[in-house]
Protein backbone atom coordinates (compact mmCIF):
# COMPACT_ATOMS: atom_id res chain seq x y z
CA UNK A 1 0.00 0.00 0.00
CA UNK A 2 2.72 2.51 0.54
CA UNK A 3 1.65 6.18 1.92
CA UNK A 4 -1.78 6.68 0.95
CA UNK A 5 -3.62 9.49 2.19
CA UNK A 6 -7.33 9.64 2.51
CA UNK A 7 -10.06 11.91 4.43
CA UNK A 8 -10.97 9.29 6.84
CA UNK A 9 -9.60 6.16 7.69
CA UNK A 10 -11.74 3.18 9.25
CA UNK A 11 -10.03 0.37 11.19
CA UNK A 12 -12.32 -3.03 11.29
CA UNK A 13 -14.89 -4.26 8.06
CA UNK A 14 -17.80 -4.96 10.89
CA UNK A 15 -21.11 -3.58 9.99
CA UNK A 16 -20.64 -0.25 11.94
CA UNK A 17 -17.45 0.28 10.61
CA UNK A 18 -18.87 -0.14 7.05
CA UNK A 19 -21.85 1.47 7.68
CA UNK A 20 -19.42 4.76 8.63
CA UNK A 21 -17.60 4.11 5.46
CA UNK A 22 -20.80 4.07 3.11
CA UNK A 23 -22.04 7.26 4.96
CA UNK A 24 -18.90 9.33 4.54
CA UNK A 25 -18.31 8.25 0.45
CA UNK A 26 -21.75 9.05 0.03
CA UNK A 27 -20.53 12.53 1.25
CA UNK A 28 -18.03 13.10 -0.72
CA UNK A 29 -15.39 12.14 1.46
CA UNK A 30 -12.10 9.48 -0.03
CA UNK A 31 -12.05 6.46 2.42
CA UNK A 32 -10.56 3.97 3.57
CA UNK A 33 -11.30 0.91 5.29
CA UNK A 34 -8.64 -1.89 6.64
CA UNK A 35 -9.63 -5.01 8.33
CA UNK A 36 -7.36 -7.28 9.89
CA UNK A 37 -8.92 -10.23 8.97
CA UNK A 38 -8.62 -11.62 5.11
CA UNK A 39 -12.77 -11.30 4.68
CA UNK A 40 -15.13 -8.68 5.77
CA UNK A 41 -18.25 -8.62 8.23
CA UNK A 42 -16.70 -9.16 11.34
CA UNK A 43 -19.55 -10.52 13.34
CA UNK A 44 -21.40 -10.79 10.30
CA UNK A 45 -19.51 -14.14 8.75
CA UNK A 46 -21.17 -17.07 7.04
CA UNK A 47 -19.14 -20.08 6.13
CA UNK A 48 -19.25 -23.64 5.00
CA UNK A 49 -17.76 -24.86 8.07
CA UNK A 50 -19.14 -28.22 8.28
CA UNK A 51 -20.10 -29.76 5.26
CA UNK A 52 -20.06 -28.21 1.40
CA UNK A 53 -23.12 -27.02 0.66
CA UNK A 54 -24.16 -26.05 4.34
CA UNK A 55 -23.82 -22.12 5.00
CA UNK A 56 -23.19 -21.16 8.48
CA UNK A 57 -24.03 -17.66 10.43
CA UNK A 58 -20.54 -17.73 12.55
CA UNK A 59 -21.90 -15.12 15.05
CA UNK A 60 -24.92 -12.91 14.52
CA UNK A 61 -27.83 -14.71 12.49
CA UNK A 62 -30.80 -12.43 13.22
CA UNK A 63 -30.97 -9.45 11.30
CA UNK A 64 -34.10 -7.41 12.36
CA UNK A 65 -32.25 -5.07 13.70
CA UNK A 66 -30.23 -3.82 10.60
CA UNK A 67 -33.62 -4.30 8.62
CA UNK A 68 -34.83 -1.62 11.00
CA UNK A 69 -31.87 0.53 11.73
CA UNK A 70 -32.06 4.00 10.21
CA UNK A 71 -28.81 3.15 8.47
CA UNK A 72 -31.33 0.82 6.41
CA UNK A 73 -33.98 3.08 5.67
CA UNK A 74 -31.74 5.70 3.84
CA UNK A 75 -30.06 3.02 1.92
CA UNK A 76 -32.05 -0.02 1.55
CA UNK A 77 -33.19 0.42 -1.48
CA UNK A 78 -29.10 1.13 -2.89
CA UNK A 79 -28.01 -2.32 -0.69
CA UNK A 80 -30.21 -4.52 -2.60
CA UNK A 81 -29.05 -3.91 -5.84
CA UNK A 82 -25.74 -5.48 -4.11
CA UNK A 83 -27.39 -7.95 -2.87
CA UNK A 84 -29.35 -7.71 0.42
CA UNK A 85 -32.03 -9.59 0.16
CA UNK A 86 -34.13 -10.57 3.72
CA UNK A 87 -36.34 -14.07 4.22
CA UNK A 88 -38.84 -12.83 6.93
CA UNK A 89 -39.50 -15.26 9.74
CA UNK A 90 -43.02 -15.51 11.11
CA UNK A 91 -42.48 -17.89 13.47
CA UNK A 92 -39.64 -16.12 15.99
CA UNK A 93 -39.15 -18.06 18.76
CA UNK A 94 -40.39 -20.54 21.31
CA UNK A 95 -39.12 -21.84 24.00
CA UNK A 96 -39.74 -25.89 25.26
CA UNK A 97 -39.99 -26.99 28.87
CA UNK A 98 -39.09 -30.67 30.55
CA UNK A 99 -42.87 -30.98 30.92
CA UNK A 100 -43.09 -31.90 27.27
CA UNK A 101 -44.92 -28.49 26.79
CA UNK A 102 -43.82 -25.39 24.80
CA UNK A 103 -44.71 -21.64 24.01
CA UNK A 104 -43.72 -19.66 20.86
CA UNK A 105 -44.22 -16.44 19.50
CA UNK A 106 -45.39 -15.66 15.90
CA UNK A 107 -45.89 -12.54 14.48
CA UNK A 108 -49.68 -12.98 14.90
CA UNK A 109 -50.68 -11.61 17.68
CA UNK A 110 -53.91 -13.64 17.95
CA UNK A 111 -52.12 -16.97 17.35
CA UNK A 112 -49.57 -15.75 20.05
CA UNK A 113 -52.28 -14.82 22.63
CA UNK A 114 -53.65 -17.91 22.15
CA UNK A 115 -51.06 -20.00 22.91
CA UNK A 116 -50.38 -18.07 25.85
CA UNK A 117 -53.86 -18.26 26.83
CA UNK A 118 -53.71 -22.09 27.02
CA UNK A 119 -51.30 -21.30 30.23
CA UNK A 120 -52.92 -18.29 31.43
CA UNK A 121 -56.05 -16.21 30.44
CA UNK A 122 -55.05 -12.86 32.27
CA UNK A 123 -51.82 -13.18 30.96
CA UNK A 124 -52.96 -13.44 27.13
CA UNK A 125 -55.13 -10.28 27.86
CA UNK A 126 -52.07 -8.60 29.52
CA UNK A 127 -50.13 -9.80 25.90
CA UNK A 128 -53.12 -8.68 23.87
CA UNK A 129 -53.08 -5.35 25.36
CA UNK A 130 -49.21 -4.60 25.50
CA UNK A 131 -49.50 -5.44 21.68
CA UNK A 132 -51.93 -3.21 21.37
CA UNK A 133 -50.05 -0.04 22.65
CA UNK A 134 -46.22 -0.92 20.93
CA UNK A 135 -46.98 1.05 18.14
CA UNK A 136 -47.50 4.35 19.56
CA UNK A 137 -44.97 3.23 22.62
CA UNK A 138 -42.70 1.73 20.58
CA UNK A 139 -41.02 5.41 18.35
CA UNK A 140 -40.16 7.01 22.32
CA UNK A 141 -37.89 3.76 23.09
CA UNK A 142 -36.81 3.50 19.61
CA UNK A 143 -35.68 7.59 19.67
CA UNK A 144 -33.42 6.69 22.92
CA UNK A 145 -31.98 3.61 21.98
CA UNK A 146 -31.55 5.07 18.41
CA UNK A 147 -30.07 8.50 18.89
CA UNK A 148 -27.11 9.78 19.66
CA UNK A 149 -26.23 9.55 23.96
CA UNK A 150 -25.56 12.96 24.57
CA UNK A 151 -27.45 15.61 27.41
CA UNK A 152 -29.16 17.84 24.63
CA UNK A 153 -30.75 14.62 22.63
CA UNK A 154 -31.83 13.09 26.02
CA UNK A 155 -33.37 16.13 27.38
CA UNK A 156 -35.13 16.45 23.72
CA UNK A 157 -36.41 13.07 23.83
CA UNK A 158 -37.55 13.89 27.79
CA UNK A 159 -39.10 16.53 26.70
CA UNK A 160 -40.96 15.11 23.62
CA UNK A 161 -42.13 12.32 25.38
CA UNK A 162 -43.40 13.97 28.34
CA UNK A 163 -45.57 16.20 26.01
CA UNK A 164 -47.13 13.45 24.24
CA UNK A 165 -47.32 10.70 26.70
CA UNK A 166 -47.43 12.41 30.13
CA UNK A 167 -45.82 12.29 33.81
CA UNK A 168 -47.60 8.68 34.01
CA UNK A 169 -45.94 6.99 30.97
CA UNK A 170 -42.70 8.57 31.11
CA UNK A 171 -42.84 7.32 34.85
CA UNK A 172 -43.14 3.56 34.16
CA UNK A 173 -40.90 4.06 31.08
CA UNK A 174 -37.98 5.02 33.48
CA UNK A 175 -39.03 2.04 35.66
CA UNK A 176 -38.69 -0.12 32.82
CA UNK A 177 -35.69 1.04 32.06
CA UNK A 178 -34.19 0.78 35.44
CA UNK A 179 -35.73 -3.25 36.36
CA UNK A 180 -34.61 -6.39 36.28
CA UNK A 181 -35.90 -8.63 33.62
CA UNK A 182 -37.72 -10.50 36.54
CA UNK A 183 -39.07 -7.39 38.06
CA UNK A 184 -40.49 -6.69 34.48
CA UNK A 185 -41.94 -10.34 33.73
CA UNK A 186 -43.73 -11.03 37.55
CA UNK A 187 -45.39 -7.30 37.27
CA UNK A 188 -46.76 -8.30 33.79
CA UNK A 189 -47.44 -11.73 34.16
CA UNK A 190 -48.26 -15.36 36.15
CA UNK A 191 -47.26 -17.85 34.13
CA UNK A 192 -43.79 -19.36 34.67
CA UNK A 193 -43.57 -20.90 31.03
CA UNK A 194 -44.20 -17.37 29.43
CA UNK A 195 -41.50 -15.79 31.68
CA UNK A 196 -39.44 -18.31 30.59
CA UNK A 197 -39.65 -17.52 27.37
CA UNK A 198 -38.94 -13.98 27.31
CA UNK A 199 -36.50 -14.13 29.72
CA UNK A 200 -33.82 -15.45 27.74
CA UNK A 201 -33.57 -12.50 25.63
CA UNK A 202 -31.82 -10.69 28.27
CA UNK A 203 -29.48 -13.46 28.68
CA UNK A 204 -28.31 -12.45 25.17
CA UNK A 205 -27.63 -8.77 26.35
CA UNK A 206 -25.83 -10.18 29.52
CA UNK A 207 -28.72 -10.00 31.93
CA UNK A 208 -29.66 -12.75 34.20
CA UNK A 209 -32.95 -12.65 35.51
CA UNK A 210 -31.98 -10.20 39.03
CA UNK A 211 -30.09 -7.70 37.00
CA UNK A 212 -31.26 -3.99 37.07
CA UNK A 213 -31.77 -2.60 33.68
CA UNK A 214 -32.38 -5.62 31.54
CA UNK A 215 -36.03 -5.49 31.70
CA UNK A 216 -36.27 -3.34 27.88
CA UNK A 217 -34.86 -6.37 26.39
CA UNK A 218 -37.12 -8.90 26.18
CA UNK A 219 -39.85 -6.48 26.47
CA UNK A 220 -38.48 -4.75 23.09
CA UNK A 221 -37.47 -8.34 21.18
CA UNK A 222 -40.87 -9.68 21.99
CA UNK A 223 -42.90 -6.78 20.72
CA UNK A 224 -40.72 -6.31 18.20
CA UNK A 225 -41.00 -9.88 16.58
CA UNK A 226 -45.22 -9.72 17.42
CA UNK A 227 -45.14 -6.69 15.41
CA UNK A 228 -42.91 -7.28 12.53
CA UNK A 229 -41.29 -10.86 12.47
CA UNK A 230 -37.45 -11.46 12.57
CA UNK A 231 -35.48 -11.01 9.14
CA UNK A 232 -32.69 -13.66 8.20
CA UNK A 233 -30.45 -13.06 5.23
CA UNK A 234 -31.21 -14.66 2.28
CA UNK A 235 -28.31 -16.96 2.43
CA UNK A 236 -26.74 -16.13 5.54
CA UNK A 237 -26.17 -12.62 7.41
CA UNK A 238 -22.88 -12.15 5.51
CA UNK A 239 -25.50 -10.93 3.13
CA UNK A 240 -25.07 -7.46 4.60
CA UNK A 241 -21.62 -6.68 5.22
CA UNK A 242 -21.20 -7.72 1.33
CA UNK A 243 -23.98 -5.27 0.45
CA UNK A 244 -22.29 -2.29 2.26
CA UNK A 245 -19.03 -3.19 0.64
CA UNK A 246 -20.44 -3.05 -2.65
CA UNK A 247 -22.20 -0.18 -1.92
CA UNK A 248 -19.15 1.78 -0.80
CA UNK A 249 -16.61 0.92 -3.60
CA UNK A 250 -19.36 2.22 -6.03
CA UNK A 251 -19.17 5.00 -4.50
CA UNK A 252 -14.71 5.22 -4.92
CA UNK A 253 -14.15 3.71 -1.30
CA UNK A 254 -11.07 1.48 -0.83
CA UNK A 255 -11.11 -1.58 1.05
CA UNK A 256 -8.00 -3.64 2.18
CA UNK A 257 -7.93 -7.12 4.20
CA UNK A 258 -5.45 -8.88 5.67
CA UNK A 259 -4.16 -5.60 7.04
CA UNK A 260 -3.55 -5.25 10.61
CA UNK A 261 -3.22 -2.07 12.30
CA UNK A 262 -0.28 -1.60 14.74
CA UNK A 263 -0.84 2.12 16.14
CA UNK A 264 -2.76 4.99 15.54
CA UNK A 265 -0.59 7.69 14.67
CA UNK A 266 -1.10 11.43 16.27
CA UNK A 267 0.76 15.08 15.64
CA UNK A 268 0.34 17.07 18.19
CA UNK A 269 -2.73 15.75 19.89
CA UNK A 270 -4.30 15.01 16.62
CA UNK A 271 -4.56 11.69 15.05
CA UNK A 272 -3.44 11.80 11.66
CA UNK A 273 -3.50 7.97 10.35
CA UNK A 274 -2.41 4.86 10.92
CA UNK A 275 0.51 2.99 10.76
CA UNK A 276 -0.10 -1.30 9.94
CA UNK A 277 1.77 -4.03 11.15
CA UNK A 278 4.20 -4.31 7.88
CA UNK A 279 4.85 -0.98 8.51
CA UNK A 280 3.25 1.07 6.02
CA UNK A 281 1.45 4.50 6.93
CA UNK A 282 -2.40 5.40 5.96
CA UNK A 283 -2.58 9.14 6.22
CA UNK A 284 -6.22 10.68 7.68
CA UNK A 285 -6.84 14.08 6.58
CA UNK A 286 -9.98 14.80 8.53
CA UNK A 287 -10.59 11.38 11.29
CA UNK A 288 -9.63 8.05 12.47
CA UNK A 289 -12.31 5.87 12.91
CA UNK A 290 -12.16 3.06 15.15
CA UNK A 291 -14.66 0.18 15.28
CA UNK A 292 -12.60 -1.62 18.35
CA UNK A 293 -13.21 -2.45 22.23
CA UNK A 294 -11.74 -0.22 25.21
CA UNK A 295 -8.93 -2.57 25.26
CA UNK A 296 -8.17 -2.91 21.61
CA UNK A 297 -8.56 1.58 21.40
CA UNK A 298 -5.75 1.87 23.98
CA UNK A 299 -3.22 -0.99 22.40
CA UNK A 300 -3.66 0.94 19.37
CA UNK A 301 -2.68 4.44 21.23
CA UNK A 302 0.39 2.92 23.03
CA UNK A 303 -1.91 2.90 25.82
CA UNK A 304 -3.27 5.69 27.14
CA UNK A 305 -5.46 8.42 25.28
CA UNK A 306 -4.10 10.99 26.76
CA UNK A 307 -6.95 12.11 29.78
CA UNK A 308 -6.33 9.98 32.87
CA UNK A 309 -10.28 9.66 33.49
CA UNK A 310 -10.62 8.02 29.97
CA UNK A 311 -8.23 5.79 30.59
CA UNK A 312 -9.59 4.37 33.73
CA UNK A 313 -12.86 4.00 32.69
CA UNK A 314 -11.55 1.98 29.57
CA UNK A 315 -9.27 -0.58 31.17
CA UNK A 316 -11.89 -0.68 34.05
CA UNK A 317 -14.88 -1.88 30.93
CA UNK A 318 -15.86 -5.37 31.55
CA UNK A 319 -17.00 -8.29 28.98
CA UNK A 320 -19.85 -10.30 29.48
CA UNK A 321 -19.41 -13.89 29.57
CA UNK A 322 -18.31 -16.96 27.00
CA UNK A 323 -20.22 -17.60 24.44
CA UNK A 324 -19.47 -20.87 22.56
CA UNK A 325 -21.04 -21.54 19.13
CA UNK A 326 -21.96 -24.97 17.65
CA UNK A 327 -22.80 -25.60 14.03
CA UNK A 328 -24.67 -28.82 12.83
CA UNK A 329 -24.95 -29.69 8.89
CA UNK A 330 -28.22 -32.01 9.84
CA UNK A 331 -29.84 -34.29 7.48
CA UNK A 332 -33.29 -33.07 9.44
CA UNK A 333 -34.44 -30.82 11.55
CA UNK A 334 -35.00 -31.45 15.60
CA UNK A 335 -37.66 -33.74 16.22
CA UNK A 336 -38.93 -31.74 19.15
CA UNK A 337 -40.87 -34.12 22.20
CA UNK A 338 -43.08 -30.76 22.34
CA UNK A 339 -44.38 -30.69 19.22
CA UNK A 340 -43.96 -30.72 15.66
CA UNK A 341 -44.64 -26.92 15.22
CA UNK A 342 -41.64 -26.29 16.93
CA UNK A 343 -39.56 -27.28 13.61
CA UNK A 344 -41.39 -24.04 12.15
CA UNK A 345 -39.37 -21.50 14.60
CA UNK A 346 -36.14 -19.35 13.70
CA UNK A 347 -34.99 -19.83 17.45
CA UNK A 348 -36.19 -22.50 20.00
CA UNK A 349 -34.51 -21.82 23.41
CA UNK A 350 -34.11 -24.46 25.97
CA UNK A 351 -34.00 -22.19 29.21
CA UNK A 352 -36.41 -23.71 31.02
CA UNK A 353 -36.90 -21.43 34.12
CA UNK A 354 -35.57 -18.00 35.54
CA UNK A 355 -33.79 -20.17 38.40
CA UNK A 356 -31.96 -22.09 35.86
CA UNK A 357 -30.88 -19.00 34.07
CA UNK A 358 -29.81 -17.65 37.58
CA UNK A 359 -27.55 -20.08 38.05
CA UNK A 360 -26.15 -20.59 35.04
CA UNK A 361 -24.92 -17.09 35.15
CA UNK A 362 -23.59 -17.17 38.30
CA UNK A 363 -21.96 -20.99 37.17
CA UNK A 364 -20.00 -18.80 34.48
CA UNK A 365 -19.22 -15.44 36.43
CA UNK A 366 -17.35 -17.93 38.80
CA UNK A 367 -15.23 -19.83 36.36
CA UNK A 368 -17.38 -23.21 36.45
CA UNK A 369 -18.76 -24.45 33.07
CA UNK A 370 -22.30 -24.72 33.70
CA UNK A 371 -24.20 -27.77 34.52
CA UNK A 372 -27.26 -26.62 32.54
CA UNK A 373 -26.14 -23.91 30.40
CA UNK A 374 -28.86 -21.80 28.64
CA UNK A 375 -29.16 -23.51 24.78
CA UNK A 376 -29.88 -21.16 21.85
CA UNK A 377 -30.92 -23.89 18.70
CA UNK A 378 -31.58 -21.28 15.61
CA UNK A 379 -33.10 -23.33 12.87
CA UNK A 380 -32.10 -20.80 10.02
CA UNK A 381 -32.96 -23.48 7.21
CA UNK A 382 -36.50 -23.82 8.64
CA UNK A 383 -36.99 -20.33 6.99
CA UNK A 384 -34.49 -20.09 4.64
CA UNK A 385 -33.73 -23.19 3.11
CA UNK A 386 -30.90 -22.01 0.36
CA UNK A 387 -28.53 -22.43 3.18
CA UNK A 388 -28.42 -26.64 2.98
CA UNK A 389 -28.67 -28.77 0.34
CA UNK A 390 -32.34 -29.75 -0.50
CA UNK A 391 -33.89 -31.84 2.35
CA UNK A 392 -31.26 -31.45 4.77
CA UNK A 393 -30.59 -27.96 7.08
CA UNK A 394 -28.02 -26.03 9.26
CA UNK A 395 -28.38 -25.81 13.16
CA UNK A 396 -26.87 -22.28 14.82
CA UNK A 397 -26.49 -23.48 18.69
CA UNK A 398 -25.48 -20.79 20.86
CA UNK A 399 -24.51 -21.67 24.74
CA UNK A 400 -25.23 -18.85 26.61
CA UNK A 401 -23.52 -18.24 28.86
CA UNK A 402 -20.36 -19.68 29.68
CA UNK A 403 -16.87 -18.89 31.60
CA UNK A 404 -14.14 -16.81 29.59
CA UNK A 405 -11.34 -18.64 31.19
CA UNK A 406 -13.05 -22.18 33.03
CA UNK A 407 -11.44 -23.37 36.58
CA UNK A 408 -13.87 -25.81 37.60
CA UNK A 409 -17.05 -28.30 36.29
CA UNK A 410 -20.23 -27.47 38.01
CA UNK A 411 -20.82 -31.10 37.35
CA UNK A 412 -17.14 -32.10 38.11
CA UNK A 413 -17.22 -34.10 34.86
CA UNK A 414 -14.73 -32.23 32.86
CA UNK A 415 -11.38 -31.64 34.04
CA UNK A 416 -9.96 -27.98 33.59
CA UNK A 417 -8.28 -27.44 31.32
CA UNK A 418 -7.93 -24.28 28.52
CA UNK A 419 -10.46 -24.26 25.81
CA UNK A 420 -9.14 -26.02 22.95
CA UNK A 421 -8.80 -29.03 25.30
CA UNK A 422 -12.60 -28.88 26.45
CA UNK A 423 -14.40 -27.71 24.26
CA UNK A 424 -15.76 -30.87 22.71
CA UNK A 425 -16.77 -32.11 26.08
CA UNK A 426 -19.01 -29.34 26.57
CA UNK A 427 -20.45 -29.52 23.22
CA UNK A 428 -21.43 -32.82 24.29
CA UNK A 429 -23.18 -31.76 27.28
CA UNK A 430 -24.87 -29.44 25.00
CA UNK A 431 -25.88 -31.60 22.52
CA UNK A 432 -26.59 -34.07 25.45
CA UNK A 433 -29.47 -31.27 26.47
CA UNK A 434 -30.80 -31.00 23.15
CA UNK A 435 -31.41 -34.74 22.96
CA UNK A 436 -33.68 -34.42 25.98
CA UNK A 437 -35.94 -32.27 24.00
CA UNK A 438 -35.42 -34.43 20.45
CA UNK A 439 -34.52 -37.61 20.91
CA UNK A 440 -32.96 -39.27 18.09
CA UNK A 441 -31.51 -35.89 17.34
CA UNK A 442 -27.91 -37.38 17.43
CA UNK A 443 -28.46 -39.60 14.48
CA UNK A 444 -29.22 -37.11 12.43
CA UNK A 445 -26.11 -34.94 12.74
CA UNK A 446 -24.21 -35.40 10.06
CA UNK A 447 -20.85 -33.26 11.04
CA UNK A 448 -20.12 -30.10 13.74
CA UNK A 449 -17.94 -28.07 14.30
CA UNK A 450 -17.11 -26.21 17.78
CA UNK A 451 -15.93 -22.31 18.38
CA UNK A 452 -15.24 -21.82 22.14
CA UNK A 453 -14.89 -18.40 23.50
CA UNK A 454 -11.02 -18.43 23.03
CA UNK A 455 -11.40 -19.51 19.26
CA UNK A 456 -14.38 -16.50 18.54
CA UNK A 457 -11.49 -14.15 20.20
CA UNK A 458 -8.55 -16.03 18.55
CA UNK A 459 -11.34 -14.93 14.81
CA UNK A 460 -12.12 -11.61 16.00
CA UNK A 461 -9.82 -9.86 18.33
CA UNK A 462 -13.40 -7.49 19.34
CA UNK A 463 -14.84 -10.78 21.00
CA UNK A 464 -13.03 -10.56 24.08
CA UNK A 465 -13.01 -13.69 26.05
CA UNK A 466 -15.50 -14.93 23.80
CA UNK A 467 -18.04 -12.31 24.95
CA UNK A 468 -19.95 -11.59 21.60
CA UNK A 469 -21.30 -8.16 23.15
CA UNK A 470 -18.60 -5.81 22.23
CA UNK A 471 -18.83 -5.55 26.22
CA UNK A 472 -21.79 -6.18 29.22
CA UNK A 473 -24.46 -3.52 28.91
CA UNK A 474 -25.27 -3.52 32.74
CA UNK A 475 -26.54 0.32 33.78
CA UNK A 476 -22.42 1.20 35.02
CA UNK A 477 -21.56 0.65 31.16
CA UNK A 478 -24.31 1.34 29.58
CA UNK A 479 -25.88 4.61 27.96
CA UNK A 480 -24.12 8.05 28.79
CA UNK A 481 -21.56 5.51 30.51
CA UNK A 482 -20.95 3.38 27.08
CA UNK A 483 -17.83 2.96 27.06
CA UNK A 484 -16.72 5.53 29.12
CA UNK A 485 -18.51 9.18 30.65
CA UNK A 486 -17.24 11.87 28.16
CA UNK A 487 -17.27 9.06 25.11
CA UNK A 488 -20.92 8.34 24.85
CA UNK A 489 -21.21 10.18 21.59
CA UNK A 490 -17.99 8.86 19.78
CA UNK A 491 -15.61 11.60 19.92
CA UNK A 492 -12.49 10.81 21.98
CA UNK A 493 -10.02 12.91 24.02
CA UNK A 494 -7.76 12.63 20.82
CA UNK A 495 -9.13 15.41 18.60
CA UNK A 496 -9.92 13.43 14.99
CA UNK A 497 -10.36 9.72 16.35
CA UNK A 498 -13.89 8.85 16.80
CA UNK A 499 -14.60 5.27 18.23
CA UNK A 500 -17.56 3.61 17.13
CA UNK A 501 -18.50 -0.32 17.50
CA UNK A 502 -20.57 -2.47 19.86
CA UNK A 503 -18.64 -1.34 22.72
CA UNK A 504 -19.89 2.34 22.34
CA UNK A 505 -23.88 3.52 22.22
CA UNK A 506 -25.60 1.47 21.64
CA UNK A 507 -24.35 -1.38 21.83
CA UNK A 508 -24.49 -5.25 20.49
CA UNK A 509 -26.77 -6.09 17.80
CA UNK A 510 -26.72 -5.50 13.44
CA UNK A 511 -27.98 -2.15 14.00
CA UNK A 512 -25.21 -0.12 12.61
CA UNK A 513 -25.91 2.40 14.86
CA UNK A 514 -22.36 3.46 16.11
CA UNK A 515 -21.00 3.92 12.88
CA UNK A 516 -23.83 5.27 11.14
CA UNK A 517 -24.73 8.04 13.64
CA UNK A 518 -20.92 9.18 14.35
CA UNK A 519 -20.14 9.43 10.63
CA UNK A 520 -23.70 11.74 10.75
CA UNK A 521 -21.98 14.00 13.10
CA UNK A 522 -18.98 14.40 11.05
CA UNK A 523 -20.61 14.84 7.90
CA UNK A 524 -23.13 17.17 9.67
CA UNK A 525 -25.88 15.59 7.92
Amino acid sequence: MGEDTYDVVVVGAGHNGLAAAVHLAKHGMSVCVLEQADRIGGAAVTEEVTLPGFRHDLYAMNLSLFAGSAFHAEYGNELSNYGLEFVPAKDCFASAFPSGKWLGLSADVETTAGRIEAFSADDAARWREMSAAFADDAPYYFALLGGPMGARNLARTAIKTLRRKGTAWTIDAVKLLLSSPRDFLDANFSSPELKAMLAPWAMHLDFPPDASGGALFPYLEAMADQSFGMALGKGGAEVVPHAMAGLFTQADGVIHTSAPVASIEQTAGRATGVRLEDGDLITAREAVFASVTPKGLLSLLGGTTGAARKDEALKSFKHGPGTMMIHVAAGALPDWTAGEELKKFAYVHLAPTLSCLSTTYAHAMEGLLPAEPAVVVGQPTAVDPSRAPEGQHVLWIQVRVVPSHPVADALDEITPAPWDKIKEAMADRVMAIIERYAPGFGENVLARTVHSPADLEAANPNLVGGCSLGGSHHLRQNFLFRPAVGMAQYKTPIAGLWMIGSSTWPGAGLGAGSGYMAAKMLARN
